[in-house]
């Protein structure tokens, strides 16, 4: 049986081999969505590697994170009002179950990461084995909120099913998104509608976005035990 520490190395090497094998999805001339959180990381490292072997791309970043990371390693970046047309988005997810619904947003870009996965021809999605689930739900749900309507909001979405805790930096401050707006982190436990859901959620004023991303991804690439898995919806 692994350690904690084993396991934590396995998916981390697992993210890597992942990345990796989603980079070369990446042709020159593409305008590529770069996404967010640890595993996005390793695609724009990647990515930058090929950018410095002669890889013609420009990058739209989803998170400033991302954007400040790019820029350091030298891929040229755009933006949306530049390009409305993206060619493939990299990113990762927090859930991905069998029809290729996910939840994202764990690390706090959900808006930007939607926004830019709509604007994709292709929307491809890099994970470790850990993050395939049969349901979704058992990472709580990410949802993007107005500050001044949050605790509104809170008290609508509970009668649905859910603990709804506001998630907070480790000092003790509302985790704050790039666009200034607070994250709702909802454990619902198994959804077992998540379109449902989504349109629910997305009634509520003051909601600004959810981390339900439904029918969006084309393919994972998903790294198990030293392969590469490609499924697609």
């Amino acid at each position: 049986m692994n350690s904690p520490q084993d396991e934590i190395e396995i998916r981390d090497d697992e993210k890597q081999h992942a990345a990796r094998a989603a980079v070369e999805l990446v042709e020159s001339g593409n305008v590529v969505g770069l996404g967010s959180g640890s595993t996005a990381t390793y695609v724009v490292r990647f990515l930058a590697e090929r950018v410095r072997d002669g890889l013609k791309i420009v990058g739209i970043p989803t998170s400033l994170r991302t954007k400040q990371l790019a820029e350091q390693l030298g891929i040229p970046l755009t933006t949306l009002d530049e390009c409305q047309q993206i060619d493939i988005t990299l990113d990762g997810a927090d859930e991905i179950d069998p029809q290729l619904n996910l939840i994202k947003g764990g690390g706090g870009a959900l808006l930007r990461e939607k926004i830019i996965a709509s604007a994709s021809r292709r929307f491809i999605i890099i994970a470790d084995s850990s993050k395939q689930v049969e349901h979704l739900g058992k990472f709580p749900l990410p949802v993007e909120v107005i500050p001044f309507a949050q605790t509104l909001i809170s008290s609508r979405i509970a009668p649905l099913g859910a603990q709804v805790v506001l998630r907070r930096y480790a000092y003790g401050n509302p985790f704050v998104t790039d666009e200034g707006h607070y994250i709702l982190d909802c454990n619902f436990g198994e959804i077992a509608d998540p379109a449902a859901l989504a349109e629910k959620l997305r009634a509520m004023p003051g909601v600004v976005e959810h981390g339900l991303f439904i029918a969006m991804a084309e393919m994972a690439v998903v790294a198990r035990s030293g392969e590469i898995v490609r499924l697609r919806r």
